[in-house]
């Protein structure tokens, strides 16, 4: 038994359904696409689960959060994809692969033969026995990676008012579940190895502004120390976490965010691998002309820095999906995938932003008792990262495009004196004056040499005419 397509979609998350989108409006034809997913849902929008799936007033559920709404595009219900042609082929896992002959076989014995595949399986939650700990089967232990997660997550928060939970793990799925544990009326410790919060983004003293946010709402940071056992009662459910340092905490309910593993499984020794993901091009092809990969999974060339990265964050695998799409079904008007490192959060009444890299020195600006405050990273003399919490929209299109041209900065106390407004000068500046801005005396010379040039050059042929 079997099925053929000319395009398929490999996972159900965000990019197989931007990718769908990218598709339709390419002029995909009624049956040449299929999205295979092991979940039983039509793709959404997978941020929505750590923030406002979780709060207790006003949830998100769907069909609102459906791709492609995150984008401000359609939203892609069930209904959207019978009436596109698009097939949907859910609650059905994949259990081979083989990129030679073009098959996917699934568990339930079908084979599915395609001409181009984008893999879009995205990452899977790290469990706790892979770091040495038992426990994940209890039923008050909780991962949040999908729908059904999400759901076991807020049935056991409603019964829980007044009740202990722990965080293990300081990374963002911590902070926002942390975050909406305490909204709905519920004790929080969080619990990590590092000495502050969002250690792989935030400096120390970014960390400690939203350190000091979350204890005032009520969370309490145990830094420094990390999960070694659980105890359990005689219903086999969590009742306590015994920590490395010798303490012993009291629990109803357990959040784990320890890190995620990108499903690449499949493609092992048939791919070729970089960074823990599938390698591509700038067009999102893998090694097998035939095979793209997409958001999580893909290992992709960031142009900007001249590095390969592989990037677990919604806005990659939105843009990553469309380019992939672009690629194969307009392979000679699609220019190399130039992609900026973006990622964000919103938790409480916060929300910030961060473009860029955060390598090299740092800079911090603004006012830290305040809401509106940042840094800036420099390597090698130049601004390479930027963060922002409190921004307005034109303050983050602002750092987004300093970021883009990566400007020249001799004096690292104009950054920390000027702060956002750096950003709008050079960002807002024309396209001749922002490459000046940027590239450094010799090239501001460069520029403004060719400039006078061209301006001679223009009178001498107007004064001959």
């Amino acid at each position: 038994m079997g099925r053929s397509f000319d395009y398929v979609i490999l996972g159900g998350g965000v990019a197989a359904g931007y990718a769908a989108l990218e598709f339709s409006k390419k002029g995909v034809s009624h049956g040449e696409l299929c999205i295979i997913s092991d979940e039983p849902v039509a793709p959404y929008e997978r941020p929505t689960l750590s923030k406002a799936f979780l709060l207790p007033e006003a949830p998100a559920r769907l069909p609102g959060f459906h791709t492609c709404v995150g984008a401000n595009e359609e939203r892609l219900t069930p209904k959207w994809y019978k009436d596109h042609g698009i097939e949907l082929i859910l609650g059905t896992r994949v259990k081979s692969a083989d990129v030679r002959s073009k098959t996917l076989s699934t568990v339930t014995g079908e084979t599915i033969t395609y001409k181009y595949l984008i893999v879009a399986t995205g990452a899977r939650a790290l469990k706790l026995e892979e770091i040495g700990i038992n426990g994940s089967n209890a039923e008050n232990v909780f991962y949040l990676r999908d729908l059904a997660d999400a759901t076991k997550l807020v049935n056991t928060m409603r019964t829980c008012n007044g009740g202990n939970a722990i965080v293990i793990g300081g990374g963002y799925i911590g902070m926002e579940c942390a975050a909406s544990l305490v909204i709905n009326k519920i004790n929080v410790s969080m619990v990590f190895p590092d000495s502050y919060c969002m250690g792989r983004l935030f400096t120390p003293k970014i960390a400690s502004y939203y350190e000091d946010v979350y204890k005032s709402k009520g969370v309490n940071f145990i830094k420094g120390t990390a999960l070694t056992s659980f105890a359990f009662d005689s219903e086999g459910k969590v009742s306590g976490a015994n920590l490395k340092d010798g303490r012993y905490l009291p629990v109803d309910m357990v959040v784990v965010g320890i890190g995620a593993c990108p499903n690449t499984n499949l493609f092992e020794n048939q791919l070729t691998f970089e960074n823990g993901g599938v390698k591509v091009n700038s067009r999102l092809q893998s090694s097998n002309t035939s095979v793209y990969a997409v958001g999580d999974i893909a290992s992709f060339p960031v142009k900007l820095f001249g590095d390969t990265r592989r990037l677990e964050h919604v806005d990659a695998a939105r843009k990553s999906a469309k380019h992939a799409v672009s690629a194969i079904m307009e392979p000679n008007n699609t220019s190399e995938f130039d992609y900026l490192p973006f990622f964000y959060s919103r938790v409480f009444s916060l929300s910030w932003q961060f473009y860029g890299d955060n390598a090299g020195e740092v800079v911090h600006f603004g006012d830290f008792s305040g809401t509106r405050f940042g840094a800036y990273w420099v390597n090698n003399d130049r601004v390479v990262g930027c963060f922002l919490e409190g921004g307005d929209k034109e303050d983050y299109e602002d750092i987004a495009k300093v970021i883009r041209v990566k400007p020249t900065v001799a004096d690292l106390g104009e950054l920390e004196r000027r702060g956002v407004e750096f950003a709008a000068g050079v960002g807002r500046k024309p396209a001749v004056v922002a490459a000046v801005y940027g590239g450094g005396w010799y090239a501001s010379f460069g520029i403004v040499v060719a400039a006078s040039v061209a301006v001679f050059a223009y009178w001498y042929a107007s004064r001959g005419a």
